[in-house]
C-alpha cells in the first residue's frame, strides 16, 4: 500500500492525498519462475485506511500479485495475470 495524490478524475478527489494498491507497472516485473511481467501503463485502485476499496469496478487487467495479497482487489478484478 502506497500513498498518493489524485491528478486526474472527479473534481471532489483531485488534489487529495489517500492510500492506494499498485495493480499495474510499466516497469517490468521478475517472478521466482524467471518470467517477467510488465504493463502498457500504471495504475492503482485508491483505499480507505482500513483496507476497503473506494471504487466498486476495476478496468483492464490487475498483477497476479497484487490480486493474492489484496483479496477485495482480485474480486473486483476483470482478469488476473
Amino acid at each position: 500500500m502506497i500513498m498518493v495524490s489524485v491528478t486526474k478524475g472527479a473534481p471532489d478527489l483531485r488534489k487529495q492525498v489517500f492510500p492506494a494498491v499498485v495493480v499495474r507497472q510499466a516497469r517490468a516485473l521478475r517472478r521466482p519462475d524467471g518470467t517477467r511481467l510488465s504493463f502498457e501503463d500504471n495504475a492503482a485502485v485508491i483505499m480507505t485506511p482500513e483496507g476497503e476499496m473506494k471504487g466498486t469496478e476495476i478496468r483492464g487487467p490487475v498483477a497476479r500479485e497484487a490480486a493474492e495479497r489484496w483479496p477485495r482487489v482480485a474480486n473486483l478484478a476483470s482478469t488476473v495475470i
